[in-house]
């Protein structure tokens, strides 16, 4: 009896676990519309939930859901008063809505704020916490880069289904014109600055924005159909990202970083390639073809794709070979050489790679090629990523402080062609440093370490047989020690391969602490 009955009671069961679970999606649906018919204007082109690994559909909004938003006298929750919560308020109040900043610090000065924002009408500022039973007030969500998606608070706002995005995904869906993207592990500030010259150059309304300090909504209602933007985008960014669609994107490498906060690599890779998630083919992607993440990403990725390469000729691309750098591409009968990189100011293998990936963006957005080539032979290096700072007793002074993980820094270190005393450590991101000690391949004459890594550090130092390892307990501390160990012909290098964070409030002020101690020298 068991054997007949079973098959019968199992479709049964299956049937209703089906049942069980469509009547659930049913329940989702309608309590989705019951809560925000009346509240939004959406526009839904397409339907399909946002599942990411760790982030467990933590912007369940909808990936590809176009957000037609009429934000007149809606309250809409900015998280976080830094450069891009500041930037999302400014625009919503330019918008009409009732922006209520929120930031978990609660010792912040409100007045201070209101007038960093303009005092918009009917704006409000939270601080410290948000009471649970506010939540279902808000008709958005805007979270500021450093609020990881994960956080357990946004819990509420999603169970709610309210959507939480981003500073890029709110600018994003007022401006005009067409975008350039530019992520990557490493590179990015340098090659967004130099597309964005090339871009001013050629084009009369171009901004740059992003992850370079100035906040794309700033600038937003600004743009107009002819404009060119060029962004620079960290993965912190990415995260929050559903409609954006660059014209052009870059990738420009992929090595480890940030993964305290994406706590896998392979998350990290993924949320580097959402830039060209809503590409087509008549969009174009740059990629590094040396790494191999990127080269992978360009078997699968939705745009059409361009590779620069620093260690081969390719096909069809840029590459660079003993020196120079060359053009190849279909209907060409043989590659076609641009330029020499002894002729471009920047140094450093890692920055002819920016070149070719900036060259390569500038071919796609159709610049004339004497237009790139002359800006990229005046074009100065980027400040605090690999900047001359000056010789002071014989000793040349370099500032990397932009070196905020390892693989930066060791494009710093290869950069240097003198035997370097070297400052590194500072906030522990949870990186490997093996990878950067090896890089030193015998120009570290010291190395001077401080901040958080300072101990982790020295320990991987030694294991690799560096043995002049000095622990400096502040960075005034640390550059004294240079000066002392630093003889006429040697180098000075600020390259931490650590974040800021702890010691200074980023790698700018610590940059320019860098600077300032160096132009005291013999004063």
């Amino acid at each position: 009896m068991r054997k007949n009955t079973w098959p019968v009671l199992s479709v049964f069961l299956r049937k209703k676990e089906i049942f069980r679970h469509f009547s659930s999606f049913l329940a989702e649906i309608t309590a989705f519309f019951a809560n925000h018919t009346a509240k939004k204007a959406v526009l839904i082109r397409k339907k399909r939930w946002y599942t990411m690994d760790r982030k467990e559909c933590a912007l369940k909004s909808g990936a590809e859901m176009g957000i037609n938003m009429n934000l007149q006298n809606k309250k809409v929750l900015v998280v976080g008063s830094g450069k891009s919560g500041i930037g999302a308020v400014r625009l919503l109040g330019k918008l009409g809505a009732l922006p209520v900043l929120f930031d978990s610090n609660e010792k912040l000065d409100k007045e201070e704020l209101l007038e960093k924002t303009g005092k918009i009408p009917g704006m409000e500022i939270l601080l410290g916490s948000i009471p649970k039973e506010r939540e279902k007030e808000f008709f958005l969500v805007v979270i500021s880069p450093g609020v990881p998606v994960d956080a357990p608070w946004l819990s509420g706002f999603r169970a709610l289904n309210i959507p939480v995005f981003g500073e890029i995904e709110l600018a994003g869906s007022y401006a005009k014109g067409k975008v350039i993207g530019i992520t990557g592990t490493n590179g990015k500030t340098t090659t967004t600055t130099l597309v964005g010259k090339i871009m001013a150059a050629f084009y009369e309304s171009v901004y740059v924005v992003g992850n370079i300090g100035n906040p794309y909504t700033d600038i937003a209602l600004d743009t107009r159909e002819d404009t060119v933007t060029v962004a620079e985008i960290s993965s912190f960014q990415l995260e929050t990202v559903y409609d954006f669609k660059p014209a052009v994107s870059a990738i420009l490498n992929i090595t480890p970083d940030h993964l305290n906060r994406h706590h896998t690599m392979e998350c990290y890779v993924k949320t580097k390639e959402e830039i060209a998630k809503n590409q087509g083919k008549e969009d174009i992607c740059v990629l590094n073809y040396e790494d191999e993440y990127t080269r992978d990403f360009g078997e699968r990725c939705p745009a059409k794709v361009v590779f620069f390469s620093s260690k081969r000729e390719l096909p069809e691309g840029i590459y660079q070979k003993d020196g120079d750098i060359f053009l190849a591409g279909a209907g060409m009968k043989e590659s076609r050489k641009l330029m020499n990189i002894h002729d471009m100011k920047l140094v450093g293998m890692c920055n002819v790679e920016n070149v070719m990936a900036a060259i390569a963006i500038s071919m796609a957005m159709k610049v004339p090629e004497e237009i790139i080539l002359e800006t990229i032979r005046e074009f100065q290096a980027v400040e605090h990523r690999i900047e001359f700072v000056d010789t002071k007793g014989g000793v040349d002074y370099y500032n990397d402080s932009k070196g905020t993980n390892p693989d930066a820094s060791i494009q710093g270190i290869r950069a240097m062609t003198k035997p370097t005393v070297l400052i590194g450590g500072g906030y522990d991101k949870e990186s490997s440093y093996d990878e950067w000690i090896e890089a030193f391949d015998g120009k570290v004459k010291a190395l001077v370490l401080i901040g958080q890594t300072r101990e982790k550090i020295a320990a991987c130092a030694r294991r690799h047989g560096i043995q002049n390892v000095i622990l400096a307990d502040t960075f005034g501390e640390a550059f004294a020690v240079c000066v002392s160990q630093a003889e006429p012909g040697d180098a000075v290098l600020l390259s931490p391969a650590c974040a800021s964070w702890g010691m200074f409030k980023d790698y700018e002020e610590r940059g320019r602490m860098f600077k300032e101690l160096v132009e005291k020298i013999g004063v």
